[in-house]
């Protein structure tokens, strides 16, 4: 355990002093599933009255300098916050324990896939307490969260198509058009053509946000845009929809080919990046011209 002292405001030789430790499991979760972990708090020279610790789950966190570059300043964007307790008194001495528990919510972000770390992302769970005069985070620990059956069927497609994810990207106030949303952030995953000498044709990175809740996800499929971060000012893209219960069962292969090949059809800029509008004649496409 690394616990950090925290330090209140006034009381007797100028301060009240708390340890505080925040242990998360070294292992994956899931969007929609459970997060566990405990927070540790130890009293060293007086009895310490706790009225709340709270969790946030933090987006974009600045990785800190050091040798270890670990994820612990108070940066990004944070998307969940949960109570872990309200109203406990760590006596003198000693030391208590507070569970946590908390499911994710479906629109989570991920920060690997197939068990490896995708570039660009960086999730971190921040711990603050409030108690005598304190009210303090601790160390921040980083957050694992591992993609879906789901996600990791259709990036395979991709893959075995030829195209590997090369990274991803998380936008804050990435709202997606016409999308029942809890979190104001969109999560990309980038594409990189690695057949591009023998197919000249093809897109040579394509972009493919997921929007995922209980039942399955909204997929979008574009012509990447890496620079660009509004929605409406990206590429035209192509809208599909798969199940969770589809992985291992639909011929996700199959309808990545046929994908690449509807996106690669489409322009390369939209007439007019404000208007985006579904085709009620085919409304399996976003039309955003």
């Amino acid at each position: 355990m690394v616990f950090k002292r925290l330090w209140g405001k006034g009381g007797d030789g100028g301060g009240i002093p708390l340890l505080v430790d925040t242990v998360i499991p070294d292992e994956p979760v899931q969007p929609g599933g459970l997060l566990r972990g405990e927070v540790v708090l130890r009293a060293t020279d007086r009895d310490v009255n706790v009225r709340r610790v709270k969790v946030k789950l933090v987006a974009n966190a600045s990785p800190a300098l050091g040798k270890n570059a670990e994820v612990d300043t108070e940066s990004g964007y944070v998307f969940s916050l949960f109570l872990g307790t309200v109203s406990l008194t760590v006596e003198k001495g000693r030391e208590r324990r507070v569970s946590l528990e908390y499911r994710l919510k479906w629109e989570t972000p991920v920060s690997e896939a197939r068990g490896k770390r995708l570039d660009g992302v960086r999730l971190a769970a921040y711990t603050e307490v409030e108690a005598d005069g304190i009210e303090e985070r601790t160390d921040s620990d980083p957050l694992r969260v591992g993609a879906t059956p789901l996600h990791e069927a259709v990036l395979d497609a991709f893959a075995a198509a030829g195209y590997a994810c090369d990274s991803a990207q998380i936008d804050e106030l990435g709202d997606i058009p016409r999308a029942e949303r809890h979190f104001s952030l969109r999560q990309s995953f980038r594409l990189v053509d690695t057949l591009a000498v023998d197919r000249p044709d093809r897109p040579q990175h394509l972009e493919v946000t997921f929007h995922t809740n209980a039942v399955g996800c909204e997929i979008f499929v574009r012509k990447a845009a890496l620079f660009q971060k509004k929605w409406n000012e990206k590429p035209p893209c192509e809208y599909y929809t798969a199940a969770h219960h589809e992985v291992g069962r639909v011929d996700f292969e199959a309808k990545v080919r046929q994908w690449i090949d509807e996106v690669a059809a489409l322009p390369e800029e939209r007439e007019d990046p404000r208007l985006a509008q579904y085709d009620l004649g085919r409304p399996s496409v976003w039309c955003e011209t």
